[in-house]
């Protein structure tokens, strides 16, 4: 895909995250995007940070994309190309316990703690550091068998005690959307979201206070998401076009 094109797609996405956010009486800069850059060159992902950086040279108000990668072997092969524009990136994919040194070289975020093995493994690495890193608690808000997540019932009570880990800001949720072409199911997994989210803040446990985002809402389903409250959406077909799956990488 050319530069030209990225541009103009992801200028498209922006545009349909502004119209979203009206729509539902939010102000444009409550949203944030976040390209998923899953098989993705490292030139093209190029041209779409270089895109998003021009458009808030001209004027644009968005706040800087975020980059997210589902393979630690895709994120540390591209970070080291993409250093010099400095982006932020976060781990939006299931994360081994053997591949947590090798992400946390380059992720800022880690958005699918499920379970509370992973936040310990996660709060053991990086104690010490002057800043807490970010962890968002993913939520399998459909019950489909292929997603990830902890299951809405026990998500509550896994976030307070991810939130109590030292060295980890638990920063909101994160969830994929159920596959579905009835927009009422995909809105109720979002309100589902929403509504644990809300319980885990007013809690008030320890560490729970920043907990607001909710990083909810891809390419198909972006504006259902903002409806319901997201402050992430994780889009790459709608900019990158659509992509090959992978090959399966044993231990990925």
């Amino acid at each position: 895909m050319s530069s030209e094109d990225v541009t103009r797609r992801l200028a498209q996405v922006r545009e349909r995250v502004a119209a979203a956010c009206a729509a539902a009486g939010r102000g444009a800069d409550e949203v944030r995007v976040l390209l998923a850059s899953k098989t993705v060159d490292v030139a093209t992902v190029r041209a779409a940070l270089l895109a998003d950086a021009a458009a808030r040279e001209a004027g644009s108000t968005g706040a800087p994309v975020l980059l997210g990668e589902n393979r630690v072997q895709e994120l540390v092969a591209k970070a080291p190309a993409l250093v010099d524009l400095a982006p932020t990136w976060h781990v939006i994919g299931p994360l081994q316990s053997n591949k947590v040194n090798a992400a946390l070289r380059w992720a800022s975020a880690v958005e699918s703690v499920a379970d509370d093995a992973l936040a310990r493994r996660l709060s053991d690495r990086v104690q010490g550091r002057a800043v807490p890193l970010d962890v968002w608690v993913q939520v399998n808000v459909s019950g489909e068998a292929s997603k990830h997540g902890a299951h809405p019932g026990t998500a509550a009570d896994l976030a307070v005690r991810v939130a109590a880990l030292p060295g980890l800001r638990l920063a909101g949720f994160m969830t994929v959307g159920a596959r579905s072409d009835d927009e009422g199911v995909v809105r109720a997994g979002f309100a589902l979201l929403r509504a644990v989210r809300d319980e885990v803040v007013r809690s008030g446990a320890p560490g729970t206070g920043d907990a607001h985002g909710l990083s909810m809402g891809m390419s198909n389903d972006l504006e259902v998401a903002v409806a319901e409250g997201a402050t992430v959406v994780r889009v790459g077909t709608a900019v990158f076009g659509s992509r090959p799956a992978p090959a399966a990488v044993p231990g990925a």
